[in-house]
């Protein structure tokens, strides 16, 4: 029989390198009493529909997918990616002084195309509480199409705007494309509160003291990458794509800060207000009053 102690549990979590930066600890048996781990890479579409089908037993999620998962998962407080000035990008292939209505059309958003990675991400809410706020209208039609194939169709003229993340923040200029708008930006004007992007959750069936032992842990981890960086450059630099050193530090700052050692009573509120306006906007189901309870 399996003890607690000898459990391995299954994580999944991204490739990029604030992903792995985090866990690089955990991954490799380096964090003092922590439960052993299988790891799988997927990215956090992937991750989202996993822990909707009740998949594995940690996951890094989308915060926008908290609403359909928490009473089977519990959002750790820590590990996940929350900050300041990384928000999601809106990009368009001509550069205009109209803003938001002209490029989307003051007469209204009809025949126009938005590329989007998911609907069910932190990025598309934001995105959709942005327009909400500015767009005229709305915003036409939503396509959801695989990350890395958003700037290239942007390009290419097959979708008027695109949504973007992560590392297109500092390569979208590569496309030749411009920024319409930055919805971290807007969120932090309007709010006040770090932008929520990426979560921990771990099922609640593993119980409370394994869940305090791996919120312990992951937090560990990240204590440990942060104190010896060059330990965890190699499993960064393996994951990450082939993106440039210099890029993958870049993301490293941006993704990894104090609310990935602990959510804090403003990481919590932004998560809060996130969930609270888009479902006021009936883009997700209301929260709970203690959905967000860790135990």
């Amino acid at each position: 029989m399996t003890t607690p102690e000898q459990q391995r549990l299954r994580i999944a979590y991204s490739p990029c390198p604030n992903d792995t930066f985090v866990f690089d600890a955990l991954a490799h048996g380096r964090v003092p009493g922590a439960p052993a781990v299988d790891v799988t890479f997927a990215d956090i579409d992937l991750t989202n529909g996993m822990a909707e089908r009740g998949e594995l037993d940690v996951l890094k999620v989308s915060y926008a997918v908290l609403p359909y998962i928490l009473d089977d998962y519990a959002l750790l407080p820590c590990g996940g990616a929350l900050g300041q000035g990384c928000g999601p990008l809106l990009l368009v292939r001509e550069e205009g002084g109209g803003g938001a209505s002209h490029a989307f059309g003051r007469g209204g958003p009809v025949g126009r195309t938005v590329a989007v990675p998911s609907e069910r991400s932190t990025a598309y809410l934001l995105f959709r509480l942005w327009a909400a706020d500015v767009v005229p209208g709305g915003v036409g039609k939503i396509v959801v199409m695989p990350f890395h194939e958003i700037m290239p169709a942007v390009r290419d003229g097959k979708v008027d705007a695109g949504l973007v993340i992560h590392e297109a923040r500092f390569t979208y200029r590569n496309y030749g494309l411009h920024r319409l708008a930055d919805m971290g930006e807007h969120w932090e004007r309007t709010t006040g509160l770090p932008i929520p992007l990426g979560a921990i959750i771990a099922k609640r069936s593993l119980g409370e003291e394994t869940l305090t032992r791996l919120a312990d842990s992951i937090r560990t981890s990240v204590r440990m990458a942060w104190d010896e960086p060059e330990v965890s450059r190699p499993y960064v630099m393996e994951h990450a794509q082939e993106m440039d050193p210099a890029v993958a530090d870049q993301h490293i700052g941006l993704y990894v800060n104090e609310f990935t050692a602990d959510l804090g009573e403003d990481g919590y509120a932004a998560v809060r207000g996130l969930l609270t306006r888009a479902a006021a906007e009936g883009l997700v189901p209301p929260l709970g009053p203690d959905a967000l309870r860790f135990r």
